[in-house]
């Protein structure tokens, strides 16, 4: 064995374990189960007394008339047999999300039918489960991705700074040598899970913003951003398998994100197209926020969120028969920050997404009011088309290029100031 090899491997797996302090605990515990019976009954909340000198974008008058809607919700469970076990203000719908659990006996589609016809109710729907989109490959020698990239050029250029960057996923390890410092926000929106770190989110968070410049690790695409940590997916306890989620956490951080004014959301998971969870990304979109997910390999149409229509959806530049639309990125062998201040390989869909989402807020940052065709323009400059034409390689340093208006690396990007967004 190599000295350099031998020392990549003291790298990769040498470290001490990162000790997390659990967060406080509220609602019924999630299980991937107990989903199976349960729904998603949303109320709507008291309408805000008009003010021309605020913005109602956030928060407001959640918890207005908080009371009066438990009441009302406590009056719905009795009727149709529910018990309440969580709820949540969902300001950016203009609802109260109740999660009610049917008792094994109930048919859950005559439920939610008469769930729906009811006058007190504003919607129904049953909890979708989603999956974290990754595979769990052995290391590999050392292959740096970012190369490809030209990532030292396009630093020079962006970095990413102070664009807000919201990565809903599993628990990521703030006090990895790579992320300290990096996390702006950590929140866990898995009731009855404590706050852990765990290996999808810290690999996800690397790729995004690993810190530059400091003599370890990697340097994430976008260093300088700030990184919005929402835990919203969970491994499952003694078992192996990928992470997984539900719709009810997953739109708990999102509206979180829709309150922080994130300007990048990133989703590197899948699951069952879900009516909620399309709102909330409706009303993210309408706000300008960029929208990346990973694509599902097994699913026809990608799965969902990617196939939602406005959000960039994201393959591994490996990957073969992908639906129309799809962007690819790297996604395999990525070096990246593990769990237990270590660094390590992977390789999914997730970790494509994941460059994307660094790269969309390069461009946000050297243009913070870029309009979603705009990014899309800039993506497809000197993509690389496939055979079928259904999917694009994207050229990093061409899409600098086109919103920088300067050459970002050592190309020939022809530039149309005409099409450059404004200042």
């Amino acid at each position: 064995m190599t000295l350099t090899r031998t020392l990549l491997l003291l790298m990769l797996w040498l470290g001490t374990a990162a000790c997390a302090t659990p967060d406080r605990v509220t609602g019924t515990p999630v299980d991937d189960a107990s989903t199976e019976r349960q729904v998603l009954v949303m109320l709507r909340l008291a309408p805000p007394h008009f003010r021309p000198d605020v913005t109602y974008g956030g928060s407001y008058n959640a918890r207005v008339g908080s009371k009066a809607r438990r009441t009302i919700a406590e009056g719905i469970a009795s009727q149709y047999s529910l018990t309440i076990t969580n709820d949540w203000p969902m300001p950016a719908l203009g609802v109260d999300c109740f999660v009610m659990e049917a008792a094994s006996s109930a048919s859950l589609p005559r439920l939610l039918e008469q769930l729906s016809r009811d006058p007190r109710v504003e919607s129904a729907q049953s909890v979708g489960l989603f999956h974290v989109l990754a595979h769990n490959d052995p290391l590999y020698p050392l292959q740096p991705s970012a190369k490809s990239w030209h990532l030292a050029e396009l630093h020079k250029i962006a970095t990413g700074r102070d664009v807000r960057v919201a990565e809903v996923d599993t628990g990521v390890e703030t006090d990895h040598p790579d992320l300290a410092g990096r996390v702006a926000i950590a929140r866990n929106f898995v009731d009855g899970h404590p706050d852990v770190a765990e290996e999808h989110g810290t690999a996800v968070a690397g790729i995004i913003g690993a810190r530059a410049d400091d003599g370890i690790g990697i340097a994430g695409i976008a260093p300088e951003a700030k990184l919005i940590a929402l835990r919203a997916c969970w491994q499952p306890a003694g078992r192996g398998g990928a992470a997984i989620c539900s719709s009810f956490t997953v739109g708990k951080a999102l509206q979180f994100a829709l309150e922080e004014n994130a300007q990048v959301v990133n989703l590197s998971l899948g699951g069952p197209r879900d009516r909620l969870l399309e709102r909330l990304l409706d009303v993210a979109l309408a706000r300008g926020i960029t929208v990346v997910s990973a694509v599902d390999p097994d699913v026809r149409n990608g799965g969902f969120p990617a196939s939602h229509r406005g959000v960039l959806a994201v393959a591994a530049d490996d990957a073969h028969d992908v639906s129309e639309g799809v962007w690819l990125g790297p996604g395999r062998d990525i070096p990246t920050t593990i769990v237990g201040r270590k660094w390590g390989f992977v390789s999914g869909s997730s970790f494509a997404a994941a460059h994307l989402t660094g790269l969309v807020a390069l461009l946000r940052e050297i243009a913070p009011n870029l309009q979603p065709q705009q990014i899309r323009e800039a993506l497809s400059v000197r993509a690389t088309q496939s055979a079928s034409g259904n999917h694009h390689t994207v050229d990093a340093c061409a899409a600098v290029t086109k919103i920088a208006g300067t050459c970002a690396c050592a190309c020939a990007v022809a530039i149309d100031t005409n099409s450059l967004p404004p200042p």
